[in-house]
């Protein structure tokens, strides 16, 4: 199933950047095109292939489908904006460095202690997308996040190409291993998607995406 894949749109982007941070509470002589245009900057480093503009576009839109579930859509935004501003491919605290980036920036934006707690909050809760039941906000920006499981099959193909070639300084071996544990692992959940719209409408083709790819990593199923 497809989940929409917008084209970049930096202009669009800085726009609704513009309409979040107001949304979020930024007072209006607090100027957040300088953050718009650093976190931007950070969304198209060079070592990036899956997680790009592109990527922050896609889970925008699918938050887009999903706000009416959140009990802040405003604090989901902002969280899917600095989710994943800091990617090394070959580090394991990029969400922990995202989460303090935005301690650090929404702040100075003008944004409320609470409102920031609760975006960084929600940054780092992408390092399991298992939020707690009843975490509504949660839901929503991991749903959104993992949308792209949900895709077309070509559409997954792209995504997953994408994936391996952020990983190109993996051997394949060692790649094909760890993406099949990975895959193994998301299979084994008892459900993918939390929030309603997204169980009705992405559970089963994430699933289907999800089981194709294994079993071409892995035709045996070891």
């Amino acid at each position: 199933m497809d989940t929409g894949t917008p084209h970049t749109d930096s202009a669009a982007l800085h726009a609704r950047w513009r309409a979040t941070a107001t949304a979020a509470g930024a007072p209006a002589h607090r100027d957040p095109a300088p953050y718009a245009e650093r976190l931007l900057t950070a969304w198209a480093e060079p070592q990036r292939r899956y997680h790009t503009t592109a990527h922050l576009a896609e889970v925008l839109a699918r938050i887009d489908i999903l706000a009416g579930h959140a009990a802040d859509p405003a604090a989901v935004e902002l969280a899917a904006w600095f989710h994943d501003a800091v990617y090394r491919p070959d580090r394991s605290e990029n969400e922990e460095r995202s989460a303090a980036l935005a301690e650090r920036a929404l702040p100075e934006l003008g944004v409320d202690a609470a409102r920031t707690a609760e975006v960084a909050r929600l940054v780092r809760l992408t390092v399991t997308h298992d939020p707690a039941p009843g975490d509504t906000n949660g839901e929503v920006l991991c749903d959104a996040d993992l949308a792209v499981l949900a895709g077309a099959p070509e559409a997954y193909a792209a995504y997953a190409a994408a994936v391996r070639a952020e990983y190109g300084f993996v051997p394949d071996d060692a790649f094909t291993a760890g993406r099949a544990a990975v895959l193994r692992r998301l299979l084994a959940l008892p459900r993918l998607f939390r929030t309603p719209y997204a169980a009705a409408h992405w559970e089963a083709p994430a699933r289907a995406n999800l089981t194709a790819e294994l079993a071409r990593l892995d035709p045996r199923g070891i």
